[in-house]
Parts: C-alpha cells; structure tokens; sequence
C-alpha cells in the first residue's frame, strides 16, 4: 500500500466561510476561502478549520488525496474539477490538469498534486 499523503505539502491560514476539513476550496473574497461549486476549479484543500470555523489552514501545493463522484479520474495528467460534495469531479474538457497518482476505485478516492 502507498502513502502519499503530505508529501510535498505548504499551506496558509485564511479567514473561512465555514469550510470543512478536507472540503476543495476556492477564493472568495480578499484572504479568504470558501466551498466551491459543481464545477469550480479549486486552490487547494483544508487541512483544518478553527472551532468558530472563521479561520482554516489550506493546502496550497503538495500531495492530497480527496473523494471524487462519477468517474473515476485518469492516472497521469488529468482535468480535475471541484463537485457539489467537497470533493472532485473528472473534468477533461474544462477542468485544470493536475498529476494524479493513485486511484482508489472502491474507496472514490483520488491522490493528486495540487
């Protein structure tokens, strides 16, 4: 079994409108995450949130691994974008290609490089 998870990893602190750990975020507002949208393209993934949820550190770069719906996304460079779910979608027309590494198939999870 691999394990990929936090290599290469850098994050920031943002201010956050209630992101949940793990959920793929988007920029919203100056110094500020949020949940993306069925369809976004995503900046990175929270790694925690502050009890309050005002404040939550986000994976910017490196190595994360988060629950994908539809099909199952390509190894290699693929179109990824952000689902209803906190999670990703196999995007190839539209979606930003990143490096994927692993695929769990019975588990909906994908590793990727942000």
């Amino acid at each position: 079994m691999n394990s990929f998870e936090g290599i290469g990893q850098w994050a920031a602190t943002f201010a956050c409108e209630n992101a949940p750990e793990g959920a793929l975020v988007k920029i919203t507002d100056n110094g500020t995450v949020g949940v993306c949208a069925d369809g976004d393209d995503f900046c990175g993934m929270v790694l925690s949130a502050g009890r309050d949820g005002e404040a939550c550190t986000v994976a910017l770069g490196g190595m994360v691994t988060a629950g994908y719906t539809g099909d199952a996304p390509a190894l290699g460079w693929s179109g990824l974008s952000a689902d209803s779910s906190g999670g990703v979608k196999k995007n190839d027309a539209a979606g930003r290609k990143y490096l994927v590494v692993d695929v769990d198939t019975d588990g909906q999870t994908v590793t990727f490089v942000l």
